[in-house]
């Protein structure tokens, strides 16, 4: 099902994209639980395609709760973070909230 909706998002169907992804995120949550990194990935990609649909608040939460969890089970260092904290990032930017999307930069 992940697949198909990935590859209806390439194709630019990205509301039918946006009702698969939803529904593996549900089941993902109900199986595998909130933590599982399939999980976490499922919330990743539903996060894109409202990105996509320029739907940044929606974007925003997920992306806010994707990067916790990846903080909380890979730390800040690993590469999956740190992806995270680029999606957010540019979420921020999206919204106009530069000061916010700085503040996810990496530090020296």
């Amino acid at each position: 099902m992940a697949n198909l909706a990935s590859t209806w998002h390439q194709q630019g169907r990205s509301n039918e994209a946006e009702l698969l992804k939803m529904q593996v995120l549900d089941l993902q949550k109900r199986v595998l639980g909130e933590e599982h990194p399939n999980t976490i990935l499922a919330m990743e990609n539903l996060a894109a395609t409202y990105y996509t649909q320029q739907r940044y608040d929606d974007a925003e939460k997920l992306e806010v709760n994707v990067l916790n969890l990846r903080r909380k089970i890979l730390g800040d260092k690993h590469p999956d973070t740190i992806s995270a904290r680029e999606n957010l990032a540019l979420t921020y930017e999206a919204h106009g909230r530069y000061d916010e999307a700085e503040e996810l930069e990496p530090q020296p």
